[in-house]
């Protein structure tokens, strides 16, 4: 008798691994993108409806991240907000935010 007859293989194991975020899923297409993200533009928060300066936009290995500032009198001491850019064929957008100047950059 073979060994390998003997040994029963899973067909299809299912594990679900989550951690205490709901997923979120971005559809970059139908978001408003620009160009490229760059210093000097305004994106608004989509969850309470403030506005942000992007005030440093770098890349970090493979990825881009834009540091926003709220676009108010106290900026300078106000904390910067970090968010992962997101590119797509349309071009650039920020998760969680909407582009609020216009005109295409």
């Amino acid at each position: 008798m073979d060994v390998l007859s003997t040994v029963h293989l899973p067909t299809c194991m299912h594990a679900q691994l989550t951690t205490g975020f709901a997923a979120v899923t971005l559809n970059v297409e139908n978001a408003m993108a620009v160009k490229s993200i760059q210093l000097g533009q305004v994106w608004r928060k989509d969850e309470n409806g403030q506005d942000y300066l992007v005030t440093k936009v770098y890349n970090e290995v493979f990825t881009q991240y834009a540091l926003l500032r709220p676009a108010e009198v106290n900026a300078p001491d106000a904390p910067t907000v970090k968010v992962k850019v997101a590119k797509s064929t349309a071009g650039a957008a920020l998760p969680g935010f909407t582009f609020t100047q216009e005109g295409s950059f």
